[in-house]
């Protein structure tokens, strides 16, 4: 139950859950996700097979914000300069003139990002990190909010190239989506049998809400004890059987971030362990690198994080 009646801030998130949940149907531990990275500023990213909905649940968040979104393809033969822009010469004034790349927007949808080379992966990685890009020697600032919401393909999957570990650090959470239930399949296909609902969605927030709605997540109270839990907890995947390279402290801050977002989304004015518990998995998972014996023998990145989870006192 909520702490008193609902703020600004919750209000502004449900309505947003209400107008994806128009065209997104049995995903509601998705959504949240979705909804805790892009309160608290983070980034995210998708990891499924095709046509679990991916792309859609992107365009659906770009959408229900009446904002600028733009969308890129990654394919094996895009450029960073299809990404930030490039200075043309203009014969006529004597003078460069930048061309904006698709970077220049406030919600980006970057779709399959793992089928592009890194040296293009590596494109994003000024942008999401500091919110800037470098074109010829000159700095430009990205337009507020910005945020990245990419989607990859499994690995395994014909054409993908890994994400470099920097790269990866720099997305707050990264989850799936899974197979819906029978059910919601068939309410799927009845809900396209004449069109797709995302063809009449409209934007329910505006960009002064989405500044206000990141103002009340950073005013949400975490006691120092669950700082530490946190700290505990990402410094534990450092010493972790099986584990070459353990979570950085980037991996902290976004704990705490999306645990104070999540924390509004309920309707509470503080942070409390079980939502830290919640996205733990999420927001660590992704940055651990396991060395070849443990993926050998079967171990995954996310039963690291749940066996640090079962090893850590939780502050009482």
């Amino acid at each position: 139950m909520p702490d008193k009646a609902p703020s600004h801030g919750m209000l502004t998130l449900r309505k947003i859950e209400d107008n994806i949940a128009k065209v997104i149907r049995g995903q509601s531990r998705a959504i949240r996700l979705v909804l805790a990275g892009f309160a608290s500023g983070g980034h995210i990213l998708l990891e499924d097979f095709p046509g679990t909905g991916k792309t859609t649940l992107a365009k659906t968040l770009a959408l229900s914000i009446a904002t600028t979104f733009k969308r890129i393809q990654f394919t094996p033969d895009l450029l960073p300069s299809d990404i930030i822009g490039v200075s043309i010469f203009d014969t006529k004034e004597q003078l460069f003139r930048l061309h904006k790349g698709p970077i220049f927007t406030n919600i980006l949808l970057v779709d399959e990002i793992n089928r592009a080379s890194p040296r293009t992966q590596s494109a994003l990685l000024e942008a999401m990190a500091e919110k800037q890009v470098s074109i010829d020697g000159k700095l430009y600032r990205l337009e507020t909010p910005f945020f990245v919401m990419a989607t990859q393909n499994p690995v395994e999957s014909h054409g993908t190239y890994p994400l470099p570990e920097g790269q990866m650090d720099r997305f707050a959470l990264q989850f799936s989506l899974g197979y819906v239930s029978a059910e919601e399949e068939m309410a799927i296909m009845t809900s396209q049998s004449h069109g797709h609902p995302i063809d009449a969605l409209g934007a329910c927030v505006d960009v002064e809400e989405v500044s206000r709605l990141r103002a009340q997540v950073d005013a949400i109270h975490i006691s120092d004890e669950l700082k530490q839990y946190i700290v505990a907890l990402v410094q534990a995947t450092r010493t972790a059987p099986g584990v070459l390279v353990g979570a950085s402290p980037r991996a902290s801050l976004a704990l705490m971030k999306t645990a104070k977002a999540l924390s509004l989304f309920d309707g509470h004015d503080f942070v409390t362990p079980d939502r830290i518990q919640e996205l733990a998995v999420a927001v660590i998972a992704h940055r651990l690198v396991l060395d070849p014996q443990a993926r050998f023998s079967g171990r995954t990145a996310r039963q690291v994080v749940e066996d640090v989870l079962h090893a850590i006192a939780v502050p009482t």
